[in-house]
């Protein structure tokens, strides 16, 4: 099953795409844009073009578990997606996917403005990895 994730945020939203075997998770673009119905638009329309049958949305829980004020913003994102897309959306914790990326473009020696482009991106995907190893364990 192709799955397409989303690292959305209040200026960057990350997206990631699997294959449909759920073996390689890779990053699509950042959407550069605060406007939440603009960005629900086009992350349906890449979902729509990569053939997404689930979208899988990074909910920012905080470290003792709880959820705050983004992790509402990212619920009520995921609903308006769903019935704007038509395609199944589940929200999946997301805690430290974005220390996680930071830490790989560390090692890959990435900095200023390409870091800046690509993190959110790379955060979708440890999102979607993340997301398919649960649903194997």
């Amino acid at each position: 099953m192709i799955m397409l994730s989303v690292d959305y945020g209040d200026r960057r939203t990350g997206i990631a795409c699997c294959d449909n075997k759920g073996l390689i998770c890779y990053p699509v673009t950042v959407i550069n844009d605060g406007y939440e119905k603009r960005v629900i638009e086009k992350v349906s329309e890449i979902a729509k073009e990569k053939g997404a049958e689930r979208i899988v949305v990074g909910l920012p829980k905080n470290m003792d578990g709880s959820e705050g004020f983004r992790a509402k913003a990212c619920e009520e994102f995921a609903l308006k997606l769903k019935e704007v897309s038509g395609i199944e959306t589940v929200l999946y914790d997301e805690r430290l996917t974005t220390v996680y990326a930071h830490k790989a473009l560390n090692f890959t020696d990435t900095r200023g403005k390409k870091r800046k482009e690509v993190v959110d991106a790379l955060s979708a995907v440890v999102i979607l990895e993340d997301y398919l190893k649960s649903l194997k364990n």
